[in-house]
């Protein structure tokens, strides 16, 4: 991403979330989530929903100007979706600063998360300006039912942290909605945004895709990496009996004693110890489990570098997730 496209999507994107039209509390709590104003300096991450609806936009001849509006919805329908999931996770801290709820509550961290996905709508009504009503009617849809698969995966993945055993179809299914889903309507409003109707499912599985392969890697990151590229202690997710694609795939194959470890942890349907978390991280190892994810994310990358247009794929396959 080009620094004039990232400084042109920040400034619009920190303009439209600081031009809330309600109230003036909800205002204050989502510049404080995005870090702007007297909150700053802004938590921007990798912004690659966004990006990929501008590069997918250029990549079919589109105008960065006519693609920022659908940028910005997607930016804004993630953020929300970061409000809600630090909730359900009772996770404290985001990019080193305590999340919404842990500083202001639940309720209004609800709320500003509410409020952010209704705003994602304002924002793509905006497109108008650059599109015809029909277009932007089908942005509007294609992100909104992103938007409710995503809930449907968050609530699979709940609902999984109870469950003894979770098979890897049940595990992709849930993956597919709670990640894959806002990548897959990035790639398509890409493609609304440059007005080529025939390339929108192209665009889609492009970012399905590329979505599945973010997860699971984003599954190792959580697993292996250390304190400080995550922010958390190795092996929360782990901690939490999160059904993860190293999880699952173990517990997918033949008796052994490692097996046994993951499946008497995930099997007792509660929250592990730090004892308990060593044993099955040294369980996954010895099973071969971190490659296995590995093999399965690059399975799903190897289906974009298929797609003929270069700028697409050389910034899927060049990201670097999980983020």
């Amino acid at each position: 991403m080009s620094a004039s496209w990232s400084d042109r999507f920040e400034a619009h994107l920190e303009a439209a979330v600081l031009a809330h039209p309600g109230s003036s509390l909800v205002a204050d709590l989502l510049s404080y989530h995005f870090g702007y104003g007297a909150y700053g300096p802004a938590r921007r991450g990798k912004r690659l929903r966004p990006r990929l609806v501008v590069v997918a936009a250029q990549a079919e001849g589109g105008e960065i100007e006519a693609a920022l509006d659908a940028a910005v919805a997607i930016e804004m329908v993630h953020n929300y979706s970061l409000i809600h999931d630090d909730i359900e996770d009772r996770d404290e801290l985001r990019h080193g600063r305590p999340t919404l709820w842990a500083r202001s509550g639940v309720p209004q961290a609800l709320n500003a998360g509410d409020a952010l996905c209704a705003r994602s709508v304002l924002a793509l009504a905006d497109a108008s300006a650059h599109h015809p009503p029909a277009r932007v009617v089908r942005m509007i849809h294609a992100l909104q039912r992103a938007n409710l698969t995503m809930c449907d995966g968050q609530s699979l993945d709940l609902q999984f942290e109870r469950e003894p055993h979770v098979d890897l179809a049940a595990y992709t299914t849930m993956i597919a909605g709670k990640t894959a889903a806002i990548f897959a309507a990035a790639g398509e409003l890409g493609a609304l945004c440059a007005g080529t109707d025939d390339a929108v499912g192209t665009y889609r599985a492009l970012g399905s895709a590329y979505g599945l392969a973010f997860q699971i890697a984003d599954d190792v990151h959580g697993i292996w990496a250390g304190e400080d590229a995550t922010g958390k202690q190795p092996g929360t997710d782990i901690a939490r009996r999160k059904w993860t694609y190293p999880v699952a795939w173990a517990l997918s194959g033949p008796e052994s004693a490692a097996r046994s470890v993951v499946a008497q942890a995930y099997g007792r349907g509660e929250p592990l110890d730090r004892a308990d978390v060593d044993r099955v991280v040294d369980a996954l190892d010895a099973l071969g489990a971190r490659e296995a994810a590995r093999r399965a994310s690059a399975e799903h990358l190897a289906r974009i570098e298929r797609h003929p247009q270069g700028g697409v794929r050389d910034f899927l396959l060049g990201g670097d997730p999980p983020a």
